[in-house]
């Protein structure tokens, strides 16, 4: 017998099952209908506004069906004034998107209500806090989106690794030390890209999973970097585990970054973004941090500067993609399902660090390692202040 007819054979009961549940799915969606009463309530009427995109003299809203009824768009009304509108023409069916384009004079930094009427005369309604023209995806868009994610990912990451020369001269225990404050570090930017990431998904009206969108970014980048890290194991790149981690660290705060991008671009989009000096400065002195936390496993190698500048861009460039991806798209799903996965990269990476933070006796919490971690969370904690974004 050879393995493939071993396989099949093994595998026919379950195809067997598979193939039973979809004669049962069949049956139920044929006939089980039927048997059961329709609602006797009214229709439940959802829309959630994906995007605003402001233009001289229009507002086009693209709206998404987040409930479980068709919508049909009857009227809008702009400030409780009516105004004229093209595009969803038909019924708006469940988790299908249209645009509504409005016309209506609108002034820069008013603020303004939508009011959507329904055919079933219920109202949906969307705030715009402060009127100001969606910038226009050309090339002078793409140049700052790209200056941007330079200036708070990689010019701040590449200056944080300059203390690796320091790093050499305190010794194990301040390694012990810096790795603690590197935990601190990626636990407050965890917990905070989780808040921000469920705080997107319940904007988004939940279509989609809502908050379980994250978690499932979470589950699946947690899943991949750990089959990245056995796979490195595997073909020898484990052998040097300060420069493993080192990897797996920049690639952890890159995933973070990439969020971090994506709520920049997001907010120049709508004009929330406070370009200057104050954004780029906050942005340096907090993810200079995240620099030094890449090189601290490095204490005890020489890594060629060739490989230092490939690790501070492993971890900063994505902050260029997330910004192109904020001010293009701007998906609240999207966003969340991003942000969910730098959280479960910045876990998996935690668990790979947590190993070296012990003492010479297993101990992993002596005093030392909890003030580095209490000292890495106040650090983001205040770093974090600096930044208006």
């Amino acid at each position: 017998m050879t393995d493939r007819t071993a396989a099949l054979r093994a595998w026919a009961p379950a195809l067997g099952v598979v193939a039973i549940i979809g004669l049962a799915l069949v049956a139920l969606a044929v006939f089980g209908g039927r048997t059961l009463p329709d609602r006797s309530g009214p229709p439940i009427e959802r829309l959630s506004v994906e995007r605003t995109e402001l233009t001289p003299g229009v507002i086009a809203l693209t709206v998404r069906n987040t409930g479980p009824d068709p919508v049909q768009v009857a009227q809008v009304f702009v400030n409780d004034a009516y105004v004229d509108f093209t595009g969803a023409t038909a019924p708006i069916e469940r988790l299908d998107t249209d645009t509504l384009r409005l016309d209506y004079p609108w002034q820069a930094q008013q603020p303004y209500l939508v009011s959507m009427l329904t055919s079933t005369g219920a109202v949906i309604t969307h705030d715009i806090t402060a009127a100001v023209a969606t910038p226009k995806p050309d090339g002078g868009f793409f140049a700052l989106m790209t200056l941007l994610g330079t200036y708070v990912g990689i010019i701040p990451v590449v200056l944080g690794m300059l203390f690796l020369p320091t790093l050499r001269r305190i010794g194990q225990r301040g390694v012990r030390v810096l790795l603690a404050v590197t935990v601190g570090l990626l636990v407050f930017l965890a917990v905070d890209a989780t808040f921000e990431g469920i705080e997107l998904a319940d904007r988004a009206g939940g279509a989609f999973g809502g908050a379980a969108l994250v978690v499932l970014g979470g589950v699946l980048a947690f899943l991949a970097l750990t089959a990245v890290d056995h796979r490195l194991r595997r073909r020898g790149q484990g052998k040097t585990d300060g420069t493993r981690l080192a990897l797996m660290i920049a690639v952890g705060i890159g995933l973070h970054n990439l969020g971090e991008g994506l709520a920049i671009g997001s907010a120049y989009a709508v004009g929330e973004l406070a370009l200057g000096v104050t954004l780029v400065i906050g942005f340096t002195i907090q993810n200079t941090t995240e620099g030094l936390a890449i090189v601290t496993p490095l204490t005890e190698r020489r890594p060629s500067l060739p490989r230092l500048l490939g690790l501070g861009v492993l971890a900063g460039a994505p902050a260029i993609l997330g910004a192109l991806i904020g001010g293009t798209v701007s998906n609240t799903e999207l966003s969340a399902f991003l942000l969910g996965i730098g959280v479960g990269a910045i876990i998996q990476v935690v668990i790979q660090i947590a190993p070296a933070l012990r003492d010479k006796t297993g101990k992993v919490l002596d005093p030392a390692v909890i003030g580095g971690i209490a000292a890495g969370l106040l650090a983001m904690y205040g770093t974090g202040l600096l930044v208006a974004a």
